[in-house]
């Protein structure tokens, strides 16, 4: 695919629509995180920094954390059987999930949205290269992933973003649409 045409056939493929038990090799994973770290990044701080779960053991092991976090924080009048499968469902479905963290570095100088915004094209160029090796995957951040700074060892400086779930699938493609570009670009 040419580069436009990756852009443009890029997409979310949710963890429901991965196929089960599939592996992704370690050396795939590898190659999105070499394409991660080209991503743009001011002073060259390179604050992406990755967590990665593989293994089925590490996949569990989110999987029982993102339902305990639903148990402890949820109120009983609002606590669902079915959430509380939900949240443990996406690790075990996919092949493997990241942890994308920022390590913001005040002495730097910068502000954090410009170290955030780092991490998110390093986050895109893994979407570019999942989109090329047809592998399904997701960004998502809920609260759990959000607060998950003790259950990922980060440091001080450190904070998860969300989790970047890959899995293999055969879904079908699904025709994708954008405003027009007068809607956003306004000549001056």
């Amino acid at each position: 695919m040419t580069l436009s045409e990756l852009i443009r056939n890029r997409r979310s493929v949710f963890p429901k629509s991965y196929i089960p038990g599939k592996m992704i090799d370690r050396a795939l994973i590898e190659e999105l995180l070499e394409h991660a770290r080209w991503a743009p990044t001011h002073k060259m701080t390179q604050p992406w920094r990755f967590k990665i779960f593989h293994s089925a053991e590490s996949r569990a092991s989110l999987s029982a954390y993102l339902q305990q976090y639903y148990r402890d924080n949820t109120p009983e009048s609002q606590f669902s059987e079915l959430a509380l499968e939900k949240a443990g469902f996406n690790p075990l479905a996919a092949g493997a999930v990241i942890a994308i963290c920022l390590a913001y570095t005040p002495e730097a100088n910068l502000p954090e949205f410009e170290e955030i915004a780092a991490v998110s094209m390093a986050v895109q160029n893994m979407w570019l290269t999942c989109t090329e090796w047809n592998l399904g995957c997701y960004w998502s951040s809920p609260k759990a992933a959000l607060s998950a700074a003790s259950f990922l060892n980060l440091e001080p400086h450190e904070r998860c973003l969300g989790l970047f779930y890959l899995g293999w699938h055969e879904s079908p493609e699904v025709p994708r649409t954008r405003k027009p570009l007068e809607y956003f670009a306004e000549w001056r």
